[in-house]
């Protein structure tokens, strides 16, 4: 089988999700573009691209079904080219969209390429095929999209939102008004689309959003003649000016940017493809147009260009930490100047002590960037998110980046970067100041007030003394649900158990700042789930079973008592297998740059970290690792202070030091037994993100049991590295055959359903690309 991207579709509302909030059809993007192109999917639609698809700053949305929809007629015999009389064919190259239409006397090929940052040239080549002169009358209609979604109209949505359209004999300019909807659409009021012939045409309005365009063309018997039509998207004013500079050298050698174009293809597919894979290079490919279909250029707050989750998913058009280390570590291998601007674009807004917001995090990478800052930051986005980061994985993708570029001057300026990033998970996610790091989040609004106090949402069991005590402390937010603020008052409700539920801002900083946003170790678990944990066993009690899933939080303060932020009760095991494998990997970088004693001490942290790790977070009797509670008096025969949270079951991270490479090979041996149970990980798609056994287990719950391609292939390479060779490729191939779609025409998901293959969540998924290329490059068919 060949895996390939489905490229047809007919828009017909700017917003047409799916199930899971995509946008339906998987438009081509390239080059950093930040608007995409569709193959039409039926015959009405022949002879034009559909979409565009426009990313409004921070949300993706459908501007028309089509423009620039090409008409041909004879003007001498009165004929039309009617598209379903010809022999037709669509091609999706890597790059590029192509479509050719024949008729007896006359082939017309249409080809899309993107040629900048901002702008895709669509050449419409004629060949007449007969044997005497012709003059054809070229014709084109576009109209814009007047429903925004399930039949709603936009001026029912948006009724003061305007769009203006601008003909003139080389084309037609689309002037998108001024809307800052902050979970729906962003427009400046000086965003446009731009369309430019290069040859003059005589325009016509056909409503208030509609055009239409005709001009002649003379062809003598078996004569080729090619037009070309730029098709630019820009957020403002300066943009535009720098676009249009770029419009007219383009349209001066149009032929020499589309080389330039397909030989930056063929590069990255030189590079980035070999011979002896266990998978198909035909996913690699597809993997690879993926990540450089989510590929933006630099704009708004985005000071170096980025690759973003997903193009088509409604929230993320914008660059998160971990995500970015995982897209820089494939993308290295084919596309290293992306790779690099994507981590260079987290690093410019790394925390420096000198921050008039938050100080105290200083050398902190943020969570998640976009076009827009958020309020905070005086701007006026709603996905800016600076609650948390994200697992140190950074100075892998540096290292990696290295491997391929031997880049020594990007090493020399990330280096003091990824240390202070490195020394921050001590400084402020190290409550008891013992060398294992927990998750947390930082001081903010959404965690505690502005006295410092921690946040949280209660509804209190009604005529218990807990409920006294809330009423009287807290803000009623409705239907029994009450907002307080202070420790204290949240040790007294978790102690009473007098509650049905409660909801804090910190729980869901630390699920994020893990990225595994609310798996089952952080105390996630619905009513459901938690009575069946009762029934098991504490013969029902809600109460006492409800104690083994709370979690609690600590305050971490400096020497002069500022808050640094939270830290959740428990030392993760990724966490810091992570951080002993980036202390290793930070020992590299200081032995290149002939810091000697520097790279001594990174060692020996590493290897002192290690035998901590097993020490810490192993349980020899289920053979798997787990994240360590803290703060308990008791200690076990670890030696570790507090205990192994195995009540709360199985998850990805138990195989995390593996991957890390910190594992024994018994510890190893143990755990590759559990990953391969039938009754734990091994399942149709294998390796989810909560064990078949856990009891928060579902299949379609986000990190409690559907399939992530990140922990998948964590899982896969451990078992690899620690010589289960053979049930690391059966593991691979079976996610790779039993994924509905992935060696089809589908796009590459989010995450996949672990019973049936199903796919679930994001379409066109980054990561999940990321590390299907990775496996395609490290896997190979023998051992």
């Amino acid at each position: 089988m060949q895996a390939s991207l489905n490229r047809q579709g007919s828009p017909d509302a700017m917003r047409m999700l799916d199930q899971f909030g995509n946008q339906r059809f998987n438009p081509l993007f390239d080059l950093g573009a930040w608007h995409g192109f569709l193959q039409p999917e039926k015959v009405a639609e022949y002879g034009a691209f559909n979409g565009p698809m426009i990313i409004a700053e921070e949300y993706g949305l459908y501007l028309a079904k089509q423009l620039e929809k090409l008409r041909i007629s004879d003007t001498i015999s009165g004929k039309t080219y009617d598209y379903k009389d010809a022999t037709v064919q669509f091609d999706n190259h890597a790059g590029r969209l192509q479509q050719q239409y024949q008729w007896p006397d006359l082939t017309l090929t249409l080809t899309l390429d993107f040629v900048t940052p901002r702008t895709a040239l669509v050449s419409t080549q004629l060949v007449n095929k007969q044997g005497q002169a012709k003059t054809l009358q070229l014709q084109w209609q576009g109209q814009l999209l007047t429903d925004w979604q399930n039949g709603q109209s936009i001026s029912a949505q948006y009724p003061s939102w305007q769009r203006q359209m601008t003909l003139d004999p080389q084309g037609v300019k689309i002037q998108l008004g001024a809307q800052r909807s902050t979970w729906n659409m962003m427009l400046s009021g000086a965003s446009r689309y731009h369309i430019r012939r290069s040859v003059s045409a005589t325009s016509h309005p056909q409503g208030e959003l509609a055009y239409q365009a005709e001009t002649k063309l003379s062809l003598a018997d078996n004569q080729q003649r090619t037009l070309y039509t730029s098709h630019s998207y820009v957020h403002n004013e300066q943009e535009w000016q720098t676009e249009n500079a770029r419009l007219d050298q383009l349209f001066s050698a149009p032929e020499q940017a589309i080389g330039q174009s397909r030989a930056r293809w063929h590069a990255y597919q030189q590079a980035g493809l070999n011979t002896d894979s266990l998978l198909p290079a035909s996913l690699a490919k597809k993997a690879m147009q993926t990540l450089l279909g989510n590929w933006r250029g630099h704009a708004g707050e985005l000071k170096h260009d980025v690759v973003t989750p997903s193009v088509t998913a409604r929230w993320f058009n914008g660059a998160w930490a971990w995500d970015t280390w995982k897209h820089a570590a494939a993308m290295a291998h084919f596309a290293p100047q992306v790779a690099k601007d994507n981590i260079l674009a987290m690093f410019d807004y790394q925390v420096q002590s000198s921050d008039s917001l938050r100080p105290q995090d200083a050398g902190m990478l943020i969570d998640a960037i976009f076009y827009n800052k958020d309020a905070q930051r005086g701007g006026d986005g709603g996905n800016w998110n600076e609650r948390n980061t994200k697992p140190p994985l950074a100075s892998w993708a540096v290292w990696e980046l290295y491997q391929v570029t031997k880049d020594k001057a990007l090493i020399e300026q990330l280096y003091p970067k990824l240390v202070a990033y490195h020394q921050w998970w001590y400084k402020n996610r190290d409550h008891n100041q013992n060398g294992l790091a927990e998750y947390g989040a930082t001081a903010h609004p959404l965690h505690n007030d502005s006295k410092g106090n921690i946040r949280f949402d209660i509804q209190p069991q009604s005529n218990t003394a807990l409920n006294t005590q809330v009423t009287a402390a807290c803000q009623s937010k409705g239907e029994n649900w009450y907002q307080c603020a202070g420790a204290a008052l949240y040790e007294r409700a978790l102690a009473s158990g007098e509650y049905l539920d409660i909801d804090i801002g910190a729980q869901h900083g630390a699920g994020w700042e893990s990225g595994m946003d609310n798996a089952a170790r952080f105390g996630f678990i619905n009513q459901a789930q938690l009575q069946a944990y009762a029934d098991t066993h504490y013969q029902g009690d809600i109460k006492r079973a409800r104690q083994d899933w709370q979690v609690r939080f600590f305050e971490n303060h400096d020497d002069q008592g500022q808050l640094l932020g939270f830290s959740i009760d428990q030392e993760s095991v990724e966490l810091n297998a992570y951080l002993a494998m980036e202390k290793g990997l930070l020992a590299k970088m200081a032995a290149l740059l002939e810091q000697k004693e520097d790279a001594k001490q990174w060692q020996q942290q590493s290897q002192q970290l290690a035998l901590k790790v097993n020490q810490c977070f192993f349980d020899t009797q289920s053979g798997f690792y787990y994240d360590r509670q803290i703060g308990l008096s008791e200690q076990d025969s670890s030696g570790c202070g507090g205990k192994l949270l195995t009540a709360r079951g199985r998850g990805p991270e138990g195989w995390s030091p593996l991957w890390a490479g910190v594992a024994g090979q018994q510890q190893a041996d143990r755990v590759a037994k559990v990953m391969l149970s039938t009754s734990e990980f091994n399942s149709h798609i294998p390796l989810g993100t909560a064990a078949l056994s856990n009891p928060a287990y579902h299949p379609d719950i986000y990190w409690r049991g559907r399939v992530w391609l990140d922990q998948w292939y964590f899982g896969v390479m451990a078992l690899d590295k620690y010589g289960y060779h053979h049930q690391a490729r059966e593991l691979a191939l079976r996610l790779v055959h039993n994924a509905d779609g992935l060696l089809e025409d589908g796009a590459i998901r989010e995450n996949y359903h672990p019973l049936n293959g199903a796919v679930q969540g994001a379409s066109n998924f980054s990561w999940s690309a990321a590390h299907l290329y990775l496996l395609y490059r490290q896997l190979s068919r023998q051992n």
